[in-house]
């Protein structure tokens, strides 16, 4: 008896990732606004009343989504961005972790992409939330840089939002390239890196 809450806390679990994976598979081929929470719990296998036991309703499960779509790439984007000696090492960094995670997590990818200007305002503003952590978490690292001195919070927060939209549009390409051929995905890398670049060079001369 001892095991039981661990045991259903397990299952709970398991029942809220295969809604979740449900709803990922739907909306390959529908947005959130259009999806019923009956169309999720049928694909699961589950009664309707059971979704309420894990999620207040489409919305809260699509913000639960953004989660689990960008809530990860936090480490790796700081990671990508830490400070280098050489700021091409930092551009060919991000672009290979934006690589690796449009092929490794595309349907994630896609649902963003669809839901950032989407028609339910709680998942929109989840995503623009995301975005702005990731904005001020790339800020941090770029204040590191010594070409960072004499900048201000504002122009750094600035040229973090410049790189973070850039990455968004690398991913798009990507996404786009999923299933080209392997000379144009190195198409896309090519010109995700010229395009940092750049970023980077316009940097260098902004406090002239």
């Amino acid at each position: 008896m001892s095991h039981t809450p661990g045991v259903r806390q397990a299952q709970k679990q398991r029942t809220r990732q295969a809604l979740l994976d449900a709803a990922l598979a739907l909306l390959e081929e529908q947005s959130l606004s259009s999806l019923g929470l009956r169309e999720v719990t049928r694909a699961v296998g589950v009664a309707p009343t059971a979704f309420y036991r894990h999620f207040r309703s489409t919305a809260d499960l699509g913000v639960a989504l953004v989660e689990e779509a960008l809530g990860s790439l936090h480490p790796m984007i700081r990671t990508a961005v830490s400070t280098a000696d050489d700021s091409g090492e930092r551009i060919a960094r991000a672009v290979e972790v934006i690589a690796r995670h449009v092929e490794a997590h595309a349907a994630h990818v896609r649902f963003v992409a669809r839901e950032r200007h989407g028609g339910v305002q709680q998942v929109r503003d989840a995503i623009r939330e995301q975005l702005a952590r990731f904005a001020r978490e790339v800020k941090d690292e770029l204040a590191k840089d010594r070409e960072s001195a004499g900048w201000d919070d504002a122009d750094l927060l600035m040229l973090a939002h410049l790189y973070v939209d850039q990455m968004l549009v690398t991913a798009s390409l990507f996404l786009e390239a999923l299933d080209a051929p392997w000379e144009e995905r190195e198409r896309v890398a090519r010109l995700a890196t010229r395009q940092l670049r750049l970023i980077s060079l316009g940097r260098r001369h902004w406090l002239d």
